[in-house]
């Protein structure tokens, strides 16, 4: 049985955004559930889309996520995120030699955060250090890196100036993504070399697939059922699944966004 075509709205954050959907649109069409992308540049575009039915999926990240539950009063369904959405954290670095016991040891110092609207990199390290007893929105010097904003930190490219920042000595510590980090070492970025781990948050979840509870259930539960099926194994998927990071979809579910939810509540992000 042939479906209508279903939308999808994802966030042009990089050319290979283009590579990942123009294949994962044709194996979407072979799986019986037709599906075409519409890109957008920025995230609070993509939230407005799938709110005005201009789009019937949102690819979002968990800050975006959070924004479009929140504006749709809980009406909304998680249609699966990547098997690396499931345990993202936030880290806390400095130089080599240098170390915290708390966090509370950076009371009146310089800390580095990413942009404004990354939930990896600038609300979650505010709300965790905060549960640790440290207000680092009163208490800190804060230097924000607001690069790419709308991408939620997708790019990374704030993240990048917080560890120079750090390496410099512009800033005693700096927040990103233990994802980023990783990459930037893996990447050979020079001022990495010099960092170490200090501080490590919980865990929380970060992308997922959105859709609104408006939304045909049986639809959305063929294409949920679809994307769980990708296999990373199939030689004609695994370059468009390297590409976007993942190598098992999994359904997911609301628990792991419970501590984001809070953060941007306190942050006075959710209008």
């Amino acid at each position: 049985m042939i479906s209508a075509e279903l939308r999808l709205g994802a966030v042009s954050y990089h050319p290979r955004v283009v590579t990942i959907w123009e294949r994962f649109r044709t194996y979407f069409a072979d799986a019986g559930v037709p599906t075409d992308y519409l890109l957008f540049s920025n995230y609070e575009r993509l939230v407005d889309a799938v709110l005005e039915g201009t789009v019937d999926i949102g690819w979002n990240t968990n800050t975006a996520y959070v924004a479009l539950d929140h504006r749709a009063a809980g009406g909304t369904q998680i249609l699966g995120m990547r098997d690396v959405d499931l345990d993202w954290a936030t880290v806390l670095v400095m130089p080599k030699g240098k170390s915290i016991d708390s966090v509370t040891e950076l009371d009146g110092r310089v800390l580095a955060l990413g942009s404004r609207d990354s939930g990896h990199a600038a609300i979650l390290p505010l709300h965790y250090m905060a549960k640790e007893g440290l207000d680092a929105q009163e208490r800190c010097r804060l230097l924000r890196f607001d690069t790419d904003l709308g991408k939620h930190g997708d790019t990374g490219d704030s993240e990048l100036h917080v560890v120079r920042a750090v390496a410099a000595g512009e800033a005693e510590a700096g927040a990103l993504s233990d994802v980023y980090f990783s990459a930037f070492r893996a990447e050979g970025v020079p001022e990495v070399a010099d960092l170490q781990v200090v501080w490590r948050s919980p865990t929380y979840y970060h992308c997922n697939f959105t859709v609104l509870d408006s939304l045909d259930r049986e639809l959305s539960e063929r294409w949920s059922q679809a994307l769980l099926a990708m296999e990373f194994d199939d030689p004609s998927l695994r370059s468009a699944m390297e590409l976007e990071g993942v190598r098992r979809w999994y359904r997911g579910d609301r628990d792991g966004y419970a501590s984001l939810t809070a953060a941007m509540r306190e942050q006075s992000m959710l209008t």
